[in-house]
């Protein structure tokens, strides 16, 4: 606690916090968004067809689901470390196990089960607890820490590559499993909740909500709370509309990380080069993050996300006549450019939606949404390329998701000014 304090008073520990959130988020998002490299050694391994090795990754998203809902409780309540400690275990258990295993209903204990332990409260964990610790630069902070999405691409995906190419998949999974352990446990000992727990306040705010609270006439009870309990979020139009903006955005994602190499590769791309799309769509995003974050707390979170959707559409409906390497990084750009700001501005409009006392629990639901259209996209995708032999169609599916979203999002509306019957501790 004592080496806490020195460092506070050279440098404000929510960018410690942030610091260790990207690092650990490249590992583990990277870590989840490498199964398309993976996809041809297991479909060809077990001899499964394209829409069955893509339940193996939908199986996955559905038990991240429920592990996401737990993970935003228990955060609510221990705190990150103790949540993140266990990921980074569970996450290199996981890879370790699938490299040993012989048969498809093992794939589903060791990578579905498992992994979806190790890393499916990445994103609520990461977003809940740095919101907590920024209020005027929350954007910029959330875009820094979600960062890690990008890079885990950039990074993991021809490393992968690499590893398979020289090892073959097996010996690829082990590497990364170590790899795993090494970053994320040793880091998860750096992260703390709040700046309560170190004595401190929320970058940008300058004076103690509870000493306001305290100073306020005892008889004047406030029916305006600050912050909504997940009972009262589960009770506003917002909340759902905000489960199927996931919903929908999460089947365009995963449809297209999971389907993306198979797709370039058919085309007689090279896996190093279908890899080279992967990381320079992650690439992209990485760079493109902070500054549409920091945008977005001067334009308008809102603005910012509708515009994100839309080049995301615009890129999926290119892939579709995209038949030449250069056309594949075109769509790269673009479709990063829009994925950059997404987790982290979705964060940021939650915890205005919603306050931020409960962000956890709210997240941790509303990621059951996310977990379900994850596990339609690389299932839904699957079966339209068996059954056409081509993923035009699951392509226009995933733009037409995408502009949903964009209706959606523009309808949700702030939350925490609605009047709510309080209860007393």
């Amino acid at each position: 606690m004592l080496s806490l304090l020195r460092l506070k008073d050279k440098l404000f520990y929510g960018w410690v916090v942030v610091g260790a959130f990207f690092i650990i988020g490249t590992t583990i998002w990277g870590t989840r968004f490498t199964f398309g490299i993976f996809f041809k050694s297991i479909e060809s391994e077990f001899d499964l067809t394209r829409a069955v090795t893509s339940t193996v990754f939908s199986t996955y998203m559905v038990l991240g689901a429920l592990f996401a809902v737990l993970g935003g409780w228990a955060l609510d309540r221990y705190g990150p470390r103790i949540i993140i400690l266990l990921m980074g275990i569970f996450t290199g258990f996981s890879l370790l196990l699938t490299s040993q295993t012989n048969s498809l209903w093992q794939l589903f204990i060791t990578y579905s089960l498992l992994l979806a332990m190790g890393t499916s409260a990445m994103y609520v964990v990461a977003m809940s607890t740095v919101s907590r610790w920024f209020d005027k630069k929350r954007g910029l902070a959330l875009g820094i820490a979600s960062s890690g999405v990008g890079l885990g691409m950039v990074v993991m995906a021809p490393f992968a590559t690499f590893l398979i190419s020289n090892f073959e998949w097996r010996m690829a999974y082990i590497v990364l499993g170590l790899v795993a352990w090494l970053i994320v446990i040793p880091l998860s000992r750096l992260l703390r909740k709040d700046p309560n727990e170190i004595g401190t306040l929320p970058d940008g705010v300058t004076s103690n909500p509870r000493e306001m609270h305290i100073q306020k006439p005892e008889n004047e009870e406030s029916i305006e709370p600050a912050y909504l309990s997940l009972s009262q979020a589960l009770r506003t139009r917002s909340f759902w509309l905000l489960m199927f903006v996931y919903l929908f955005f999460a089947v365009n994602q995963f449809l297209l990380f999971t389907h993306l190499v198979p797709h370039a590769t058919d085309m007689g791309i090279s896996a190093g080069e279908a890899a080279a799309v992967l990381s320079l769509l992650g690439g992209t995003a990485t760079v493109a993050r902070v500054p549409i974050c920091a945008v977005s707390d001067r334009i308008g979170r809102r603005v910012t996300i509708i515009i994100c959707y839309l080049l995301i559409a615009g890129a999926m409906l290119w892939l579709i006549w995209a038949q030449d390497l250069w056309a594949l990084y075109l769509f790269a750009l673009v479709y990063g450019l829009g994925n950059a700001g997404t987790g982290p501005i979705m964060a940021a409009i939650i915890g205005d939606t919603f306050g931020l006392r409960r962000i956890g629990a709210i997240l941790g639901v509303l990621d059951v949404g996310y977990g379900i259209g994850a596990a339609i996209g690389p299932a839904i995708g699957g079966l339209i390329f068996d059954v056409t032999n081509s993923y035009s169609m699951a392509f226009i599916l995933g733009a037409s998701a995408m502009l949903a979203t964009t209706l959606l999002v523009s309808l949700t509306r702030r939350e925490t000014n609605r009047t709510f019957e309080t209860r007393k501790n």
